[in-house]
């Protein structure tokens, strides 16, 4: 039975039994009991009674636990991935990205900690010198989605741990597993106690006592736009700033002159990756006329080509759906799309002869119309949406009537052509002719698409403020 970090030991959870289940078999794949309103109260005020003592450690003295932490976990590394693999149902390829990013983030963070300077400034008279310096923000709330449990944890952990804050993260109760064994890494090192706390449980609940403490100074999420808003919604008890990645719906548009053969290999690799529930996964996909029958053959091809399976499996290339409503709910998209005129090219359903585990066929539909469900809402399944376009203007403003704009995608040659594009998305990232993500690059959006960055240092100074020191001389 797994247990909670709290203030650097592990504690059995004093809620209800909760067992977490395998997508792919619908086995158990481990259980504990939730955390409860009083145990997020007492990770909260760990973290508190931590932060004077961390933030005031010296940089290199927090990097050298940080890297601890990082060999530690790596030297688990095929322990935490079969944990991984039972809890989210990946293949071993995509459990590995995930899993890798993690102490990635532990090391980019405190190498891009030592990067940020201050600032002298001075008084045109000469009359007073200021220093500005950046200090922590103190304690920091993550809630963390399901679809990639270890990567979502580092974007956390790195810039919490580097800048000198601390925190209590709360993984999302489809996947605690590998993050509650993470802090049992942590507790048999000896860190720092009440640093890091990991909870889970019920959101709801836990987020009822983290986000409307006054003890937090900043929320961190990775989730859905409804889920922000609730966090919002719920903060107002004192002044908190907030980083928050929610949904995307991201559009792809295909220039005449793009290398087709390119884009669809790579839309239709990154579409059904992680069985597409990816917040960057391709959405809506625009491609000119002129080329869009190559376009829709090649995916074709690539989606029925897709294994399917999970874990160590030979061969897997693809995983189920989270979760039996997730599965139903993406099934549900695609007919309802089927119903008002589209038309599957493959896929479309449940595979034959895999009636256990929660999987979709890698999917393709064409004859797709802008004011279909699937094409207004966030698909986070492995359904690809292709629309043929002849006006590029007209394209633009279907791409940006979503209220959702994390990322999105061009493919074509003519410099101008690309630049008006990715000049007109409202966005937070434009991809061109290739998709491009790095813990070095910024990754955040607008509109209902969130507030702030994960990744890189724009991400890391949200964890500090900036304090004045001025001195007349």
């Amino acid at each position: 039975m797994y247990a909670h970090y709290i203030g650097g030991v592990m504690v059995q959870g004093s809620g209800a039994a909760l067992s977490v289940r395998n997508p792919a078999t619908e086995q158990e794949a481990g259980t504990l009991l939730a955390a409860t309103k009083e145990q997020a109260q007492a990770a909260l005020v760990a973290a508190q009674e931590a932060f004077p003592a961390w933030s005031k450690l010296p940089l290199q003295q927090r990097g050298a636990w940080m890297e601890e932490l990082a060999q530690a976990i790596e030297a688990k590394r095929e322990h935490i991935l079969d944990v991984l693999m039972s809890e989210t149902g990946k293949p071993l390829v995509q459990a590995e990205e995930d899993f890798d990013m993690l102490p990635r983030c532990l090391r980019y963070f405190y190498e891009e900690a030592k990067r940020l300077h201050g600032r002298i400034m001075e008084e045109e008279d000469g009359s007073c010198r200021s220093f500005i310096t950046r200090e922590p923000v103190g304690v920091v709330v993550g809630y963390l989605t399901w679809n990639f449990p270890l990567l979502n944890l580092g974007y956390k952990l790195g810039p919490i741990l580097a800048s000198g804050c601390t925190g209590v993260v709360l993984p999302s109760p489809l996947t605690p597993l590998t993050t509650l064994l993470i802090g049992s890494i942590a507790e048999e090192i000896g860190f720092p106690a009440g640093v890091l706390n990991f909870i889970a449980g019920d959101t709801l609940e836990l987020a009822s006592v983290l986000s409307t403490s006054t003890i937090p100074r900043m929320l961190t999420l990775i989730g859905s736009s409804a889920a922000g808003r609730a966090v919002i919604g719920q903060s107002s008890t004192s002044i908190k700033r907030f980083s928050l990645e929610l949904g995307g719906n991201a559009p792809v548009i295909v220039l005449p002159d793009a290398d087709v053969v390119q884009a669809a290999n790579q839309m239709a690799g990154l579409k059904f990756a992680n069985a597409g529930q990816i917040c960057v996964s391709p959405n809506r996909v625009f491609v000119h006329e002129s080329i869009y029958d190559t376009f829709v053959d090649i995916v074709t091809e690539k989606a029925k080509s897709i294994t399917l399976g999970w874990g160590r499996e030979a061969q897997a290339q693809m995983g189920p759906m989270i979760s039996a409503g997730h599965k139903e709910r993406v099934l549900g998209l695609i007919q309802e799309a089927v119903a008002q005129g589209a038309t599957v090219k493959a896929g479309g359903k449940s595979p034959a002869g895999m009636e256990t585990g929660y999987y979709v066929e890698p999917t393709v539909l064409t004859d797709v119309k802008p004011g279909m469900r699937l094409g207004c809402e966030e698909i986070f399944g492995p359904v690809m949406p292709i629309m043929s376009y002849s006006d590029l203007d007209a394209v633009i403003r279907e791409a940006n009537s979503s209220e959702h704009g994390l990322a999105s995608y061009v493919y074509g040659s003519n410099i101008q052509d690309i630049f008006r594009v990715a000049d007109s998305l409202e966005v937070g990232t434009v991809c061109v002719n290739g998709p491009q993500y790095s813990v070095s690059l910024p990754h955040g959006g607008v509109k209902e698409s969130g507030i702030g960055k994960d990744c890189s240092s724009y991400s890391l100074e949200e964890y500090y403020y900036l304090k004045r020191v001025s001195i007349r001389k």
